[in-house]
């Protein structure tokens, strides 16, 4: 097929989407979830279904007098596989707003698609700085990676780390973050000795952890996304770098609530940044926690989660402001500059970026009442993405 028959028949199918999304049923408001739910990327998926299935039943079906509907579907984390279904939620499904997206290129897949039909695409999960750009129908409730990653960095260079590796996942949130660290460490005039990438796909870090303990940094910096950070710390210390000096500093990925207790006392003392810890003190993460643990056979929520979570909170929010009409440029300037208190943390949607602006915690993992867990002590409050914020 040339690009422009199958620019044809994408147009015709946006076409039969708009045409088709007159004759739904108009007390019935259908979010799509695509999301992992099989493959190396399921706990992502688990836990952003498992958030958004409480917060309806938290608040009830009903909103500005429609009927809220989740259509889950599993992609896999196959950016294919995402897209196909994408379509068949904006024709067959007529959905209003599309939601999920595991990882970076799902979320840049359906992007297109969003912008075709002109409906929302709210990012739970999905980190690289860019996302947003790339339609202007993208709004995003989880975190980039620059976010999360420069106050880690400022935090090495106050705490005498000089000399670093950096060690990522090697795709765009990955890059993201080394770029980031990168230039935090070199502003306060440390030195990256090397930047390591690591296949997403099958990752085995020993040889890039050999390559480590031979450099012998201050410490070693680490992206890998949700879900294999238990493999990571598992090879750490088989390679016995947590007996070698270097430290372990992180973005909140690896040191994941999902996986944390998990990994045993190897994990115990590592700092990382993020913007989401099951241990987060306040009275919303208290009472949010306890919910997602008794909704879940004691599954703690994580990161993921509170993307999901918050993300159908926009939604809802967004309905609210629209009475109900399903209408994606309206649903999308309803979204633009809302905030409000969440389990995290205060947190608002950028007018300017639709990019999410939110505290960012350092963390060090503790040991409570017997238990693993990320224990904030410092916050950097209402921070906006780098990346754009420097344009």
């Amino acid at each position: 097929m040339t690009a422009r028959s199958i620019s044809m028949g994408l147009g015709a199918l946006v076409a039969l989407a708009l045409w088709s999304s007159g004759s739904a049923a108009d007390d019935v408001v259908k979010v799509g979830l695509i999301l992992p739910m099989t493959g190396q990327q399921a706990s992502t998926g688990r836990q952003i279904a498992a958030a958004a299935r409480l917060f309806v039943e938290q608040n009830g079906a009903k909103v500005a007098g429609k009927t809220i509907e989740l259509v889950l579907k599993d992609d896999a984390g196959t950016p294919d596989v995402s897209k196909r279904l994408a379509q068949e939620l904006i024709v067959n499904d007529k959905v209003a707003v599309v939601a999920g997206f595991g990882l970076t290129p799902i979320a840049l897949a359906v992007a297109p698609l969003a912008t075709q039909a002109k409906v929302p695409e709210v990012v739970m999960a999905a980190g690289t700085a860019t996302i947003t750009e790339a339609s202007p129908y993208i709004v995003r409730t989880s975190m980039t990676l620059p976010q999360v990653t420069v106050p880690i960095a400022d935090w090495a260079l106050k705490n005498n780390i000089k000399k670093v590796v950096t060690l990522v996942s090697n795709y765009g949130p990955g890059l993201d973050a080394e770029k980031a660290f990168g230039e935090g460490i070199a502003k306060g005039g440390g030195t990256v000795l090397d930047n390591l990438k690591v296949p997403l796909a099958n990752p085995d870090f020993s040889p890039f952890l050999q390559k480590v303990a031979d450099l012998k940094p201050d410490a070693l910096f680490v992206f890998v996304p949700s879900g294999a950070g238990a493999l990571f710390m598992k090879q750490f210390l088989q390679r016995g770098l947590d007996k070698s000096g270097v430290r372990l500093i992180c973005t909140g990925d690896v040191t994941d609530d999902d996986q944390l207790n998990g990994m045993g006392d190897v994990a115990l003392g590592v700092v990382s940044s993020h913007h989401y810890s099951a241990a987060h003190d306040s009275p919303e993460n208290k009472a949010f926690v306890a919910a997602f643990e008794k909704a879940n056979n004691g599954m703690r929520p994580n990161f993921m989660a509170i993307g999901g979570y918050d993300g159908m909170r926009l939604i809802y929010e967004a309905l609210k402001k629209t009475n109900g009409a399903t209408d994606g440029d309206a649903l999308l300037a309803a979204m633009k500059g809302m905030a409000w208190t969440s389990p995290r943390g205060p947190i608002s949607i950028d007018p300017a970026t639709r990019d999410i602006i939110q505290n960012i915690y350092v963390r060090k993992v503790e040991k409570v009442n017997g238990q693993l867990y990320n224990v904030e002590f410092a916050t950097v409050p209402n921070v906006k993405d780098p990346v754009k914020a420097a344009k």
